[in-house]
Order: structure tokens, then C-alpha cells, then sequence
């Protein structure tokens, strides 16, 4: 099923993070460049913590390109760790620095620690930490880069915006928003520290996240991410892992403290009679075909596990990061005694950075399903499969 495959490794103390990409077609052009740019932008944010002052990321291609052009084979990226140089020993692969760094034994509420120390029988929490903190996400955002690269060439845009912090919210009904509208606010964000297009809430936003960081607590929120220009019938109604709204609640719901994730209007949808949230269909707006006209989008461009022409918009909740500044009550796991819980340099808020992430994962699945559809072992060869598509279908 799947024409797009990846993997990531590496822990965010170590040496590196690596990442290989399988099935993009020959001859895309790409540059370090142009994933360096998105890395950059998962590391903006206000609210972020000490570690977004040490990494700047930046991608190495190792393989799967020559003279700035995909050449068919696995992509492999490497992203260095700078604060790897601190923990050589306390994160060494050699058993003769065992016990370089005391044990992690205090596991955080609403973490991995405690669940994980348990599956993989554990006794030091940072066998668990390390790999499941958010630094992975780096190489998923670059991974993302390349499907993102693939996507634009086909004239698909991805975009985002946040649209709350705690109990701070920016306002916008979705569902009446055209592929324009929804660009302009994602140009807004790219100049918000925050991410939201709205400089009176980005501000009320900044005092929360002030007041959290003096109390000690981390904050959650809400963002939105989207596609345009994305064709009708990518995913399927056949069978349910191959219906693209499901494949997308996996793959944003696979972001670190994500906890919630609604299509289009989503839980609005439940609350209203369907005679006011079905996308009502008229004839295209020129010419004749299949590509109709629609003034609404409630379904968020998705209808029975297909495309259906309009934007795809994504809208997913963040929980608030689990490490506090003032820890909350746990246990020690060498004791059994009650205890506070461990704190690791975190962010007091991250909501920016997920939305990135969650454009990445978008725009890997949405990747993934065009291939999935138009095929093709050379960027030439999918360009005259979607022509011929495009064709039947407008008339």
C-alpha cells in the first residue's frame, strides 16, 4: 500500500539523528537547503527552552541524490546533535562508561517514563527519555521537507497556523475559508513568534506563557494545518486503513503530546443538523467536468476516505509539555518512595513547533497517497500520469 516509507533513529542526546526515505521519484530537485528552512522553522517559538539555544539544525544528505536531483534511490539524512559533545560518556554505546551519569529514577506524569521503564524492563528512565523526547522530531520535519519538495512541484501547498494557547484563542471558522484565505493567515503566522495571525492574541498568548514559565507550569493549545491544490481521490473508501482522514489522525496523533484531532469542523459537526454542515455541491464554477464548486467545507476535503477537491484542514490539540518547572508528585522507581518528579530541560510551551511538525507528517502522508495514485519512477513519468487524470476528469 504504501509508496512512501520511512524511518527515523537516534536519541535526543546522542550522537545524531538519522533518517531514511524511500520512494520519491527521479529527478525531483532538492537542496540541504530547502529542509534546512523548515528545520529552522520547528525551532522558532516563544516559549521554548535552553536546548533551542544550543542545536541549529542542519540536514547532511548522505545518499539518494547527485548534482541536486533525486536519482530514485533511499534518501538517507543525518542531523548532528551539538550537545552531544556533553554527554559523550553519559550517553556512550561503550559499556566501559556505564554509570558515567547517575540514574534517571523519578519518572514525570503524563510522560513515557513509567509506561516505558515497565514494557522494556528498565531501571535508568533515560533509556526510555531519550528516544521518545520531541528532539526526534527534527528529522521527521526533514523527512517532511523532502515529501513537502514533491508535493510543491505538483503544485500542492502546505500551510499552518496556531489558533490557541491555554485559554487564549484566535477565532476562525474553517469551514469558510477558500485555499486564499487560508494562505493569508499562514503568511500572518510566519511573522508571529507565536504562529498566529493576529497580533492582539499573539500578545494576550505571550503573557500567559510568561505567567506560566514565573509559576512553574507549561501550557497546551491548538493549531490548524492544511493543503491546497491537493486532487480529488487520493486515499479510498475500499478498506479502512486506506482511507486518507484515517491515515492522517495516525500521523498527526504520532506527534509528542498530541491528544486530539478533528477534520474539517470535526466535534462541530456532531453538535449541528446536517442540513447545515454537508458541503452542498454546484457546477464548476468554468468549463464543465467533474470539478465542482463548493462554498463551504465542513468536511475539511475529505469525504468517505477520499479527496474531494477542497482544502485538506487538519485541526489537533497539544496537551501541555510534562515536565514542569515545579514538579509534580511521583514515586522513585529504586524505592518505592514518594517523591517529586524529575525535571529535563523543556519548553514551557511548544505549540509552534508542533504545528510544523504536524505540516511535516501532512505533508508526508498526503505524499505518500499522491504516489500511492499517480505512480511513477521519475518525477516525468508522475507528471504525465496526473495529466492524463486531470484530463478525464475536467471535461
Amino acid at each position: 500500500m504504501f509508496k512512501l516509507r520511512f524511518l527515523t533513529a537516534g536519541e535526543s542526546h546522542g550522537r545524531a539523528l538519522t533518517g531514511i526515505v524511500e520512494g520519491i521519484p527521479a529527478n525531483l530537485e532538492l537542496t540541504e537547503q530547502y529542509i534546512n528552512t523548515q528545520l529552522k522553522r520547528r525551532q522558532r517559538g516563544y516559549g521554548r527552552g535552553g536546548r533551542m539555544k544550543i542545536e541549529s539544525d542542519r540536514v547532511e544528505i548522505l545518499s539518494g541524490l547527485r548534482w541536486g536531483k533525486t536519482i530514485g534511490s533511499p534518501i538517507a539524512l543525518l542531523i548532528r546533535n551539538r550537545d552531544w559533545e556533553n554527554w559523550q560518556e553519559g550517553m556512550s554505546i561503550d559499556q566501559a562508561h556505564q554509570g558515567a551519569i547517575p540514574a534517571v529514577t523519578r519518572p514525570r506524569p503524563g510522560h513515557a517514563d513509567l509506561a516505558g521503564i515497565i514494557k522494556y524492563n528498565q531501571k535508568d528512565i533515560r533509556n526510555i527519555l531519550e528516544r521518545s523526547s520531541a528532539r526526534e522530531t527534527a528529522m521527521r520535519v526533514a523527512i517532511g521537507a523532502v515529501a513537502r519538495r514533491l508535493l510543491e512541484h505538483f503544485g500542492i501547498k502546505i500551510g499552518g497556523f496556531v489558533t490557541s494557547v491555554g485559554q487564549e484563542q484566535f477565532e476562525i471558522e474553517l469551514a469558510g475559508c477558500d485555499a486564499l484565505k487560508l494562505h493569508t493567515l499562514a503568511d500572518k503566522a510566519e511573522d508571529s513568534d507565536l504562529r498566529v495571525p493576529d497580533e492582539t492574541v499573539e500578545n494576550k498568548m505571550k503573557e500567559a506563557i510568561d505567567r506560566a514559565k514565573k509559576d512553574g507550569y507549561s501550557l497546551g493549545g491548538t493549531f490548524v494545518v492544511f493543503a491546497t491544490g491537493v486532487p480529488v481521490g487520493l486515499g479510498s473508501h475500499i478498506q479502512w486503513d486506506r482511507r486518507l482522514d484515517a491515515r492522517l489522525a495516525q500521523a498527526i496523533m504520532g506527534i509528542q503530546a498530541i491528544k486530539a484531532v478533528e477534520i474539517g469542523s470535526g466535534f462541530e459537526l456532531s453538535r449541528r443538523p446536517g442540513s447545515e454542515v454537508m458541503d452542498e455541491i454546484y457546477p464548476p464554477e468554468s468549463g464543465k467536468g467533474l470539478l465542482v464548486h463548493r462554498k463551504t467545507n465542513h468536511a475539511g476535503g475529505i469525504e468517505g476516505g477520499m479527496t474531494n477537491g477542497m482544502p485538506v484542514v487538519i485541526r489537533a490539540a497539544m496537551k501541555p509539555i510534562p515536565t514542569q518547572a515545579r514538579p509534580l508528585k511521583s514515586i522513585d522507581i529504586s524505592t518505592g518512595e514518594q517523591i517529586e518528579a524529575a525535571y529535563e530541560r523543556s519548553d514551557v510551551c511548544a505549540v509552534p513547533a508542533a504545528s510544523i511538525i504536524a505540516e511535516a507528517m501532512l505533508s508526508i502522508v498526503l505524499c505518500d497517497a499522491f504516489l500511492e495514485k499517480f505512480g511513477g519512477d521519475s518525477i516525468e513519468e508522475t507528471e504525465t500520469n496526473l495529466k492524463s487524470y486531470l484530463s478525464r476528469i475536467s471535461g
